[in-house]
């Protein structure tokens, strides 16, 4: 029921209005915040709470503010940090939120605390609860709120909350119910009979009205017991179903509503069929005494005598078996016991319940108490407090980790500081840069020359060189015809290199610009790179010994944790075993009021029996 409630509740708020569709996937933006929901969907409720608590601390979660927030609230919740979760769900309420999920999400917390046994944190979040919640739980916090007044003795309020209501089949017999009850105990023992027995002739088919009509039935006879009406309580108390939960105390009150009659005869039907029974049960054991007291007034002295005898000793026996089981108690060996039953179990959180009970003397008078849901919260605080205790442990062992990871990367520094600065004293990025810039400056130049032979491939460059020293020769100063055909050719062998060169002029200065370009780029990138270089030489040394200084802080801090969870865990030990040994002294103390009656009453068996004896001999020496 826990695990339907919180998803309820996570449901009714995780959809802010900043989603457009309630269909929509979750879209992560912020990855700490998928590691968070990544170790939450997969169970680990504990680390999902740290690292979403760590994001939010160090500002990380900037596209999930609201939801993270939400999650954390949850997550909460399910530690039983109802206090802090409230507080995390009403900021989020009142700010993002329309009033029917405002009044959806109060609803469930109120259930859940409620469950949990904190009545007036539940009537507190009812009566945060708006007119806006759906129809379909309208019946349900109705009747939630009925329970509550009603634990907190408000029958009046209760009474005006119920009277008149017309609510959905199947919830009207339960506000029917709760009416009857509130009226009877404000004192209107007729108008809430009146409720009472109508539920208790519902004829519904279903486990639990008819369990419900049994509860009622249960209520109203022992209602009119206490009014000194056997009359009306008999018939009443029959309609209980003998294979019900309740079978054993309305045998009980059949036996006394015939014993009230006077009719002891008809009385020992139900309470020897009870006799039969488990002597755990508190009716089982009453009927032990009822039985011989039946017999008593019937004159059958010595039966009476016979069933006291044996009720005293089955009390006795019982008593020496909770002795025992509460001496186990006090060992300590009860709370790991349990544990150790489920330790397989890795849940935590809401999802975490004792489901079975290992095989222990004291755990068979205890099924009721673990069954409460007092006992089951302060056994999931216990456990919740032993993995913080084991976590903590854990981190103490990492500190040792950090530590070394520290220590070798202290050493692995010194050892390449030397290397790197050697490294950085032989480049002179300056002076590359300048080296960059004559060439920039020396191609501006051939471009506005349109020196095309000056980009021209090496070869081409020689040519262009014999081509000019062969023309600048003397012998071809002079005119013939001869000479003439070597300038002719001459000519054209230059013209044709010259053309040569022109035509991949523009492609070989935009490769120029483009190989001085990244030299450029690889220059800035390099005089950063420089400057971080620069920056870690001075700060890798104090971040070291920064994160040496908060490592070495980290032992002593979690040292005042450990012992903050150690008081914690034996004071969450003592008040389970508390409660256990509350339980236990309570039923040994009414075994030993049942066992005082009985011989009480076994005593003035033996002294009627005793009188009429010594009546009788008296009778019989008289002439």
């Amino acid at each position: 029921m826990i695990r339907i409630i919180v998803v309820f509740v996570l449901a009714a708020l995780a959809w802010l209005p900043s989603r457009a569709d309630i269909g929509d996937p979750l879209v992560v933006r912020d990855p700490l915040y998928g590691d968070v929901l990544f170790h939450f969907y997969t169970g680990n409720y504990f680390d999902a709470l740290v690292r979403l608590s760590a994001a939010q601390q160090a500002d990380k979660l900037t596209f999930h503010d609201d939801e993270a927030e939400l999650l954390r609230g949850g997550l909460l919740l399910s530690y039983g940090q109802h206090t802090e979760a409230a507080r995390v769900f009403d900021q989020l309420l009142a700010a993002n939120t329309s009033p029917e999920t405002r009044d959806r999400t109060w609803f469930f917390l109120a259930k859940i605390r409620y469950q949990r046994g904190f009545v007036a944190e539940a009537g507190a979040a009812l009566e945060a609860i708006g007119d806006d919640l759906p129809k379909e739980l309208e019946a349900e916090r109705r009747m939630l709120h009925s329970q509550v007044l009603i634990k907190q003795a408000r029958f009046a309020d209760a009474i005006e909350l119920l009277d008149g209501w017309k609510g959905p089949r199947g919830w009207i017999d339960y506000s029917r119910y709760n009416l009857g009850v509130a009226l009877v105990r404000a004192g209107e023992f007729a108008e809430g009979a009146r409720w009472l027995d109508r539920v208790g002739r519902l004829k519904d088919k279903r486990e639990e009205l008819r369990a419900l009509r049994d509860k009622a039935n249960l209520a109203l006879g022992y209602t009119w017991l206490q009014n000194e009406q056997p009359d009306l309580a008999k018939p009443i108390l029959q309609r209980v179903r003998l294979n019900g939960a309740f079978s054993s105390k309305a045998l009980l009150g059949v036996g006394w509503a015939d014993s009230d009659r006077g009719d002891y005869r008809q009385a020992l039907v139900p309470w020897t069929n009870l006799a039969q029974r488990n002597l755990l049960d508190p009716a089982v054991q009453e009927s032990l005494l009822a039985v011989p007291y039946a017999l008593g007034k019937l004159n059958a002295t010595r039966q009476s005598a016979s069933q006291y005898e044996d009720a005293i000793r089955a009390f006795d026996n019982e008593q020496a078996r909770l002795r025992t089981a509460i001496d186990n108690i006090n060992t300590g060996q009860m709370l790991e016991r349990l544990l150790t039953s489920t330790e397989e179990r890795n849940e935590d959180g809401w999802f975490w319940e004792l489901e079975s009970l290992p095989d222990a003397t004291e755990n068979r008078y205890l099924y009721h108490l673990m069954a409460t849901h007092r006992f089951q919260e302060a056994l999931k605080n216990y456990r919740d407090v032993l993995q913080l205790r084991a976590n903590l442990a854990s981190w103490k062992d990492r500190v040792q980790i950090f530590r070394n990871i520290i220590d070798t990367r202290t050493a692995g520094y010194a050892q390449r500081l030397p290397q790197i600065e050697s490294v950085l004293d032989r480049a002179d990025l300056d002076a590359l840069d300048s080296e960059r810039q004559r060439l920039q400056t020396s191609l501006d130049e051939i471009v506005a020359q349109a020196d095309v032979i000056a980009l021209a491939p090496k070869r081409q460059q020689q040519l262009d060189a014999e081509l000019r020293d062969f023309t600048d020769r003397p012998v071809l100063r002079y005119r013939s015809a001869e000479i003439d055909d070597i300038k002719t050719r001459l000519r054209l062998m230059q013209g044709v290199l010259q053309w040569q060169a022109e035509k991949d002029f523009d492609a070989r200065v935009w490769h120029q610009r483009k190989q001085i370009g990244d030299i450029h780029r690889i220059l800035v990138s390099a005089k950063r790179a420089r400057a971080v270089v620069d920056d870690t030489r001075v700060s890798e040394p104090e971040r070291l010994v920064d994160f040496d200084t908060r490592v070495t802080m980290l032992t002593p801090q979690i040292d005042q944790m450990l012992v903050k969870v150690e008081r914690s865990l034996q004071r969450q030990r003592d008040y389970l075993h508390g409660l256990a040994t509350e339980e236990l002294e309570a039923q040994y103390a009414r075994l030993a009021t049942y066992t005082v009656q009985a011989r009480f009453a076994l005593a003035a068996v033996y002294d009627r029996a005793t009188a009429a004896s010594n009546d009788a001999g008296s009778t019989g020496a008289q002439p």
